[in-house]
């Protein structure tokens, strides 16, 4: 694990961000990742059309997060897409994850997919499109199955000095 990240679009240093170094980040230029952000082992994030990852983020292990996506146009094209450009079933958009987000394990993420902040993606989910903030989501394809603010609740009561802390990044 990697303690600190220089960020590669500007050079400012992350204290605070952990990435382990068995994460491939393709078009880090692409890559814009906040403080106090941990990125698990053996994940693949590929940033050619921007991934921003906002801070308190938690992404397990073998996540795949992708801003472009030719699975659709090559073969459509087969042995024709090379060279070609505009290519029709090609993907590609810039991918956002809220805070506080936690990414589960074998997890894949499209490109063009929004994210809200306090989300819980459940491992082995296959993410395409907008989710809410504090949504639950989980399957293939992905789906929000229920409210993060409502299973925090529950701490919440029993442990009242939480709220302080939750209401500061929480709020709406």
């Amino acid at each position: 694990m990697v303690g600190g990240y220089l960020r590669k679009n500007d050079s400012s240093f992350l204290p605070d961000t952990r990435i382990s170094n068995s994460t491939f980040i393709d078009h880090p230029k692409g890559f814009n990742v906040a403080n106090d952000v941990y990125i698990g082992h053996h994940n693949f994030i590929e940033c050619s059309h921007k991934v921003t990852i906002e801070t308190g983020c938690q992404i397990t292990s073998f996540v795949s997060v992708t801003s472009h996506s030719s699975h659709d146009s090559i073969r459509l094209y087969g042995a024709a897409y090379k060279g070609k450009t505009n290519l029709i079933g090609y993907q590609k958009g810039a991918v956002f994850i809220g805070a506080y987000t936690y990414v589960g394990p074998y997890t894949t993420i499209m490109p063009g997919s929004k994210i809200g902040k306090g989300c819980l993606i459940a491992a082995y989910s296959y993410v395409q499109g907008d989710f809410p903030d504090f949504s639950i989501i989980k399957g293939n394809p992905a789906a929000v199955v229920g409210s993060t603010k409502d299973r925090d609740s529950a701490y919440l009561k029993e442990n009242s000095e939480l709220q302080q802390y939750y209401n500061e990044w929480a709020k709406d």
